[in-house]
């Protein structure tokens, strides 16, 4: 293998996720950002969502759960148009959130236990295709025990090691290895408390109070493991749209929208990540998830 170097203009950011949805509530903001100023993002949907309840009550109507497969496809093409990103679907079905005691097993064929190396080829696939310098998935939680979200964390790892390898997966494209690999994390427990202070302090009700009190104290915060904070404030408000885009998922009147963006952007105008691979150079913290990578040369597997 032959390391061509060329010049690249804009690094290349690709973003995956479980099911529809989940782009608008994890990174919506850091991704409608890096696309205003002219790097390509690429969200990677890996399942359909088809197992998806209908949270927002306006929806809940017989014609849009016969519908479902459709409807979610519509409401991903609304969200990523607004913040202004691509999208792929990798074809999987959708688990389900397993519930129960005891837990009844993950449907059989579902993504979650299709076997790794199908659904790892597959990404591969689209990483060689895209050329991503840059990858966000979830941690090894899945950030929270949805067996998608942690079928998701599973593929992305598996991904980022084969991708560059030109004896993994020879029949899909030319190899291409991204440069750095980062986990996204969503709400903290500081993030919780700033909010809490914020609200009483503009004299509303907070919301976070009763579960602040609920907080296990054994419990680790994410923000001990986050190396990145992304400052992306200004677009909150399309980051919203997206997750109102999600209209079976998102009920306007829920708990994300709670928050004024004024009260957001001025008490916590970041989202956070960690680094967790990197071929390139970067000081932490850092405020860029294209540290180290924006303005140098593109690497070209060849």
């Amino acid at each position: 293998m032959v390391d061509q170097l060329t010049k690249t203009a804009k690094p290349r950011l690709m973003a995956v996720h479980a099911h529809p949805d989940d782009e608008s509530s994890k990174g919506a903001a850091s991704m409608a950002r890096y696309a205003a100023e002219g790097h390509e993002v690429l969200v990677v949907t890996c399942t359909g969502g088809e197992a998806g309840s209908i949270l927002n009550p306006a929806m809940d109507r017989p014609e849009v759960l016969a519908n479902m497969s459709e409807i979610r496809r519509e409401e991903m093409a609304r969200a990523a148009k607004i913040l202004g990103v691509s999208q792929r679907w990798l074809g999987f079905v959708d688990s389900g959130l397993p519930e129960g005691d005891p837990l009844p097993p993950v449907p059989e064929g579902s993504f979650a236990v299709v076997p790794l190396e199908e659904s790892t080829e597959a990404l591969v696939r689209v990483i060689r295709e895209f050329r991503p310098h840059v990858i966000t998935t979830y941690d090894e939680n899945g950030g929270y025990p949805h067996p998608d979200h942690i079928r998701t964390h599973e593929v992305s790892m598996a991904a980022w090691d084969a991708a560059g390898d030109p004896d993994r997966f020879p029949d899909a494209g030319e190899p291409w290895q991204p440069l750095k690999l980062y986990y996204m994390h969503g709400f903290s427990k500081a993030r919780m408390v700033a909010f809490d202070a914020a609200l009483k302090e503009a004299g509303m009700e907070s919301p976070y109070t009763e579960w602040l009190e609920k907080w296990d104290p054994d419990r680790a915060d994410v923000m001990e493991r986050v190396t990145t904070r992304v400052a992306c404030g200004e677009y909150f408000e399309a980051r919203d749209e997206a997750l109102k885009a999600h209209a079976t998922q998102i009920d306007p009147n829920s708990r994300w929208f709670f928050v004024p963006l004024e009260i957001q952007r001025a008490t916590w105008p970041t989202e956070e990540y960690e680094l967790v691979k990197s071929l390139v150079d970067s000081t932490l913290p850092e405020d860029d998830l294209f540290a180290g990578i924006a303005g140098t040369e593109e690497k070209v597997n060849t």
